[in-house]
């Protein structure tokens, strides 16, 4: 890369931490946490578990984003010197200078995508939910390729993903998946992907190479920690086990393992069947629920928000968040933000950052 342009862009890069700096608010965070501080050595301190639990996952949070900024601060003070050094002709360091740049790109990116989660909820762990549309193999294939995308990105992320429930496709894909996301702030990244996905292509499984429209819809939910207190009356609930689907042969599961757990005032049903034991499953579809019924809870009070603003926007079924064009033209777009990337290959392997990015800053905004 051109040392002209490198230098351009760190000018840049020195208004953008300044940019930074102003949304995160150093100053007063490092007064948050010496006020957080003086509470945690405070007597009776952990007298309330889940209170002082609370104040100690605040004070790691504030204290990593410091800790980040801080390290972003040192590093555009280390381009600054390796640009001197290559300016003077000091070629031997042109190799590392490239390095640090584009190290130093990709860190301003994600903490400037990292400070824009502010929500209360938004480090918390993700349960993502895919479901195919109306298609058949198609719409099943397209789903498969969404949770494929998403597995993508999460190990870029290193992120787990521990799935939790699987129907398989007649033909081919998934007709649905739950899975569980875990890593700090996968929640408030993954949010953005709420909502209804649309695939245009020629499909593989029509003979006559017709092009195709497909829908999947993808729905995030907060996992509810032990901070989070939602009280669900056992007599409210209706729980049936069934066998598990297996891949057939050894795999066959010969008990009644998988659970389905009904939650009668709402109608929400949550399913489990990848755990080794009916009671696992059992663990793992109440929390599901959980996060099910607290999302619930949320949205309700967005709507009585939207209705006082004057505003109602839903998002529904065909009225989707994005485009993946394969045919005859490539293009991903978000419907929302306007976002574009043109390499349709590139987010399907889990380049999705940009839209990411492009969400927080719209709904900030």
């Amino acid at each position: 890369m051109d040392i002209l342009e490198i230098k351009r862009d760190y000018e840049k890069m020195k208004e953008k931490l300044e940019e930074m700096g102003g949304i995160f608010d150093l100053a007063n965070k490092k007064e948050e946490i010496k006020k957080l501080e003086k509470i945690t050595v405070e007597d009776g301190f952990w007298n309330d578990k889940r209170e002082s639990e609370k104040i100690i996952k605040e004070l790691n949070i504030l204290k990593e984003k410091i800790s980040e900024f801080e390290n972003i601060e040192s590093e555009v003070e280390e381009l600054e010197v390796l640009i001197d050094f290559v300016e003077s002709g000091e070629t031997d360091f042109e190799e590392e200078l490239e390095e640090k740049y584009n190290k130093l790109v990709k860190n301003m990116d994600e903490y400037d995508t990292k400070i824009l989660l502010s929500g209360d909820y938004d480090i918390n762990n993700a349960i993502v939910t895919i479901h195919s549309g109306a298609g058949g193999t198609e719409a099943c294939d397209w789903a498969d390729m969404l949770y494929r995308m998403y597995s993508r990105w999460c190990n870029d992320k290193k992120y787990k993903i521990e799935v939790l429930d699987r129907l398989d496709g007649d033909g081919a894909g998934i007709k649905a998946i739950t899975f569980l996301v875990k890593g700090e702030y996968s929640y408030g990244y993954l949010k953005s992907e709420k909502g209804v996905h649309r695939l245009v292509r020629i499909s593989p499984f029509d003979s006559n190479k017709r092009r195709h429209t497909s829908f999947a819809s993808v729905d995030i939910m907060p996992e509810v920690d032990d901070n989070i207190e939602i009280v669900i009356n056992s007599q409210d609930l209706r729980i049936d086990t069934y066998r598990a689907s297996g891949a057939g042969g050894q795999h066959v599961n010969m008990t009644d393992s998988a659970v389905r757990i009904t939650h009668l005032p709402t109608k929400t049903v949550v399913t489990c069947q990848n755990q080794r034991s009916q009671i696992q499953n059992r663990e793992t579809a109440m929390k599901i629920l959980k996060s099910k019924l607290f999302e619930m809870e949320m949205k309700k009070k967005e709507e009585e928000l939207k209705k006082m603003q004057g505003e109602m926007s839903e998002i529904g079924w065909g009225n989707q968040i994005r485009s993946y064009v394969f045919q005859p033209y490539t293009m991903v777009k978000d419907h929302r933000t306007n976002f574009e990337i043109g390499n349709v290959a590139s987010v399907m392997d889990g380049n999705i950052d940009g839209f990411i990015r492009a969400y927080l800053k719209w709904i900030k905004r």
